[in-house]
């Protein structure tokens, strides 16, 4: 707001001060005025008590040319903005509100995000659903407000959990594949992996049945005594000492599941800077673990295993290397996270990985600050929480997992009978681009319902309810954008970036839910640059519902197509147009695509 600009300005220049900082909120609705500073925020870089700021304030405003009222209420200053002022510093210019997002230059950096890391012997499911959504929609904001956001992603392609896959296969694959089965190769390998541990679960029940003082004991510390998983952990040996038959295997698995993956992918948009595989930076962490060793970092136990004291920082004793010399999930981070580091000499690098991972990276972090890397405190893990359906918890061992590429078919579906519903009600035909429609519903609905809850709670996805056109979802802020263009469309009015509106009278806009609809649109780049500083993009996603919100009710109340004159037609339509643009910049912030047609 240009009264806030010069109010600053004057503060400084009265109060002999620099870098003053005065931010407006917007008056709820129970305060007279359009917006309201709190001068406890600054009253103490001024050196004087709050109430007599304010009241120099409310001075200062009351005989500005922009304020229409100000009136002070203890340490705050309500502000009413003449009509004219208020549109002029909102949405008149279209280029100049959406450009508010971007930080300043010297702000800006380079960052690297990582997601969505999955293994490669299963298929992606639900929960790395939510990963893909805040993965992209973080990549998307980091850079929207002016950051160079580069996203790689990292395969788990080795290690015990492979050999799982490959052991079953070995035994009951009768030399299938992709082609011969009719199954996606990542879900052919998630069968075998489930086939697998359905064995071990078998061999596991067998041990405790012929000695009961087992009972008490974990499946992961029984694993090796255990016909199966002795097999799995010897396979993992071979395959780090480079076995061609097990490679040979291993190469042919991973394949289908890379595969699969990339399928997967191209459904949601998401493409990254980089792959890097596990099986290629295993190795690079091996030889920083052996560096640590030789440095008396690290120490080598009596059994042969390799650990780090984390003591002194309270996360306890960490193996990163076992006794057989085979590598574990830590030595692989230590290695790609410096390989990273290399490659792209980020200023800072986030994880984005499910809060059950918490302390794994408070380890490497404290690792890699105790190796000396000096950049060690710019790494950041972005945690999240756990999803949940209707029918409950997923159980991916056991088989019950939702798989990303059937849930993706399910919200297709049920946007497209969204869409046949619609239509019937409407008496219209069903469009051509009825597919289309339903993808972008589908994964807007997805996306949305994913992204509107804080990362870090743990929610529940309901698919039936993710749709609904009426709730506090994706396709409510897809059809505002449908409803805009529409008439937008009627008027032929452009819906681009044009500049300064210098032909509109916003004189004319003077109902509560035209200013209630133009100070909405004016938080819009401090709502983005949030999201981006708290890495939350629920931040974005609660913004563009209460926009959509607000231009309904605008729409209510205020004809635009036929309003009482032109002057006001021609100016609602405007508000429209800025509002328009709003949504549609929010909704690709979140990687959502909008339709003209709903």
């Amino acid at each position: 707001m240009r009264c806030v600009k010069d109010l600053t300005a004057w503060l400084e220049s009265e109060y002999t001060v620099s870098h003053l900082m005065v931010n407006h909120e917007f008056c709820p609705p129970e305060i007279e005025g359009d917006i309201t500073i709190n001068c406890f925020r600054f009253a103490k870089s001024l050196k004087r008590n709050p109430m007599e700021v304010a009241a120099r304030v409310t001075e200062f405003l009351s005989s500005h040319g922009d304020v229409r009222l100000a009136t002070c209420t203890k340490a705050f200053v309500n502000v009413t903005l003449e009509t004219a002022a208020l549109f002029g510093d909102t949405v008149a210019d279209r280029e100049a509100l959406l450009d508010t997002v971007l930080l300043p230059e010297a702000e800006r950096c380079r960052i690297l995000i990582e997601y969505p890391a999955p293994n490669s012997n299963k298929p992606l499911h639900l929960g790395h659903v939510r990963n893909i959504a805040l993965g992209s929609s973080i990549v998307a904001i980091l850079a929207r407000v002016g950051h160079e956001s580069i996203p790689v992603n990292l395969v788990n392609d080795r290690g015990i959990h492979i050999s799982k896959s490959m052991i079953a296969y070995e035994r009951w694959g009768e030399g299938t594949d992709p082609q011969k089965s009719g199954t996606k190769g990542d879900h052919l390998v998630g069968d075998f992996y489930v086939k697998y541990n359905a064995a071990l679960q078998d061999q596991l029940a067998a041990l405790r049945k012929d000695d009961p003082s087992l009972e008490a004991e974990s499946d992961d510390a029984l694993f090796e005594r255990t016909e199966i998983g002795a097999a799995a952990q010897e396979m993992l040996k071979k395959w780090e000492a480079g076995d061609s038959a097990v490679r040979e295997l291993w190469e042919k698995m991973n394949r289908w599941a890379l595969d699969g993956f990339d399928q997967t992918f191209a459904r949601t948009g998401v493409a990254f800077e980089k792959i890097y595989l596990e099986s290629e930076t295993y190795k690079l962490g091996k030889k920083i673990v052996d560096r640590g060793l030789e440095e008396g970092l690290f120490e080598r136990r009596d059994d042969g295993a390799v650990v780090v004291d984390l003591e002194s920082v309270k996360l306890g004793t960490k193996v990163l290397l076992r006794p057989d010399g085979t590598s574990v999930y830590m030595t692989q981070d230590l290695g790609t996270t410096d390989l990273k580091h290399k490659d792209f000499e980020p200023h800072r690098q986030i994880w984005i990985v499910g809060d059950e991972q918490i302390h794994h990276f408070k380890v490497l972090f404290a690792i890699l600050g105790t190796l000396g890397y000096g950049w060690a405190d710019k790494l950041h893990h972005m945690a999240y929480g756990m999803v949940d359906l209707p029918t409950g918890k997923m159980k991916g061992r056991e088989g019950t997992v939702v798989d990303a590429d059937d849930l993706f078919d399910e919200m297709e579906a049920l946007a497209r009978l969204a869409c046949e519903a619609a239509c019937t009600e409407r008496g219209d035909a069903l469009p051509e681009d009825i597919d289309h429609r339903a993808r972008v519903i589908g994964q807007g609905a997805l996306k949305f319902w994913l992204l509107k809850f804080k990362p870090r709670s743990r929610i529940l996805f309901d698919p039936a309810q993710s749709i609904n056109l009426k709730g506090d979802t994706g396709p409510y802020v897809q059809y505002a954008c449908a409803r805009i263009s529409s008439i937008l469309a009627k008027e032929e009015v452009s819906e681009g970036r044009d500049g300064p509106s210098a032909q509109v009278d916003w004189s004319v806009l003077d109902r509560p839910e035209e200013r209630n609809l133009a100070l909405r649109c004016a938080d819009y780049g401090r709502t983005v640059r949030r999201a981006a500083a708290d890495l939350d993009p629920s931040v974005l996603a609660d913004y563009l519902l209460s926009l959509a919100k607000e231009f309904s009710r605008f729409y209510r109340a205020c004809p635009v197509l036929n309003a009482d004159s032109p002057s006001l037609r021609t100016a609602r339509l405007a508000l429209c147009a800025s509002v328009l643009e709003l949504l549609r910049d929010g909704l690709s912030t979140l990687t959502i695509d909008y339709l003209e047609s709903m």
